[in-house]
Order: structure tokens, then sequence, then C-alpha cells
């Protein structure tokens, strides 16, 4: 009997530690099972601020295109308004031009004009062998006209004109008789003469001057449609014309 119970407590010391030893087992593999699902939530946790990363740098690169995108729109804006700026100043240049820059030399004609009031006869020589007289008397009127002195000038060939009525010169006369008128804004007299030499003379080299001639005598009698009109039918009719690349830039710049 004595035996039996020293038997029994041996076998139980030797199995209380298995069993402990079981229980330590377990629980590690609790707390490993733990960690891994740790482990993985933390993964997971990673993933979605990685992707959000992503899509926040997307986002990003996105508004920057966009900037970039309207950062050029505002250059190509700002570039525009400015050749706007440049072709409207230019177009009321040019159409002031033919006035400007003769009442500017108005002051340097002023002593030819006198001279030639005191010599007619330089402007229309009376002499009857003289083979040419109209040669003089252009050129006279002409001298003019180149000196600043308009009035004078208009007066010179509308004499002219009247005098040697089948001279070679009668379809110049009337040009710079034109623009003579022009130049005084005399813009009624000037739309006359430029119309007379079209109806004359329909095609020669300096219709297209003509033509935009008249659209500026327009512009001068606040006509603006009409004038757009002439501008239009002037590029249409001499496209490769000095006056034609005028005309081209007045319409760019009313757009």
């Amino acid at each position: 009997m004595l035996k039996q119970r020293a038997l029994l407590l041996l076998s139980l010391c030797f199995a209380i530690p298995a069993q402990a030893g079981l229980l330590e087992d377990d629980e590690a593999r609790e707390q490993i099972k733990q960690l891994e699902t740790r482990v993985l939530k933390l993964e997971d946790a990673v993933k979605q601020q990685t992707k959000s990363m992503l899509d926040l740098q997307g986002q990003i690169e996105a508004q920057n295109t966009e900037i970039r995108k309207l950062r050029g729109q505002n250059e190509e804006t700002t570039h525009g308004l400015q050749d706007a700026e440049k072709r409207q100043k230019d177009f009321y240049v040019d159409l002031d031009t033919r006035l400007r820059h003769f009442e500017s030399a108005e002051e340097a004609g002023k002593e030819a004009a006198v001279a030639t009031a005191k010599t007619p006869v330089a402007t229309f020589p009376a002499d009857p062998s003289d083979p040419v007289p109209e040669d003089r008397a252009f050129e006279a009127a002409y001298g003019l006209f180149k000196a600043g002195s308009h009035a004078n000038a208009a007066k010179a060939f509308q004499e002219f004109l009247k005098k040697y009525p089948d001279s070679v010169h009668v379809y110049y006369a009337n040009y710079w008789l034109g623009n003579a008128q022009f130049a005084l804004k005399d813009y009624h007299g000037a739309l006359d003469t430029y119309q007379g030499l079209l109806k004359d003379f329909p095609d020669t080299s300096k219709t297209a001057d003509v033509l935009f001639g008249i659209a500026g005598c327009q512009q001068g009698l606040k006509r603006p449609i009409t004038a757009h009109k002439t501008l239009k039918q002037l590029i249409a009719k001499y496209p490769t014309s000095e006056a034609a690349a005028k005309a081209k830039k007045l319409l760019a710049a009313a757009q």
C-alpha cells in the first residue's frame, strides 16, 4: 500500500510539469496567432496608406498639370491681348498717317508755297514754244505736294486738270489731288476724286492704293461699315499688293 502511494505521487510529480508545458505551448500559439493578426492588420493599414499616398500624389500631379495648362493659357491670352493692342495701335497710326505726317510737314512747305506764288509762270508756263508745258506744270504742282503745302498743291492740280484735260499726266494729277484733299481732311472732295479715278481708270498700278484711300475717306466720314466693305474688296481684287497688306492689318485690328 505504501509502495502504491509512493508510485502515484511520483507519477503526479512527472505529470504536472508535462501539463504545464502543454499549457505554455497553447498560450504561445495563441500569442503567435494574435501577433500574426496584428501584422496582417498593420500590412493592410500600410497598403491603405500607400494607396492613399499614391492617390494623393496622382491628384497633386493632375493639379500641377492643370496649373501648367492654365499658365500656358494665361500666357497665350496675355500674348493675344498684347498682339490685339499692337494691331489696334497700328490701325489708328496707319489710319491717321496720311493726315498727321502731312500736317507735320506743312510748316516746311510754306516757304516753297510762297516762292511758287511769287512765280506763277513757273507753275503754268505760257511760252507757246515750250513743247511740253504740262510737264512743268505737273512737276510744280507735285513739288508743292511733296513740300507739304497741300492746299496750294490741290489748287495747282485742279488748275492743271482744267488747263490740260488731255495731258498724259491726268491720271496722276487726279491721284495726287485726291491725296492732297485727304491730307486736308476734305474727305468728300477726296472721295469724289478717288471714285472718279476708278470710273475713268478702272485698273492701273495705283488702283489698290486708290481703294485704300477710298476706305480712309469713308472712315473719316464715319462710315465704318462701308469702309470695311471697301477694304474687303481691295484684298479680294489685289491680294498681293502693299495696300492689301495694310487693309488686312486694319481689318484684324478692328475685330
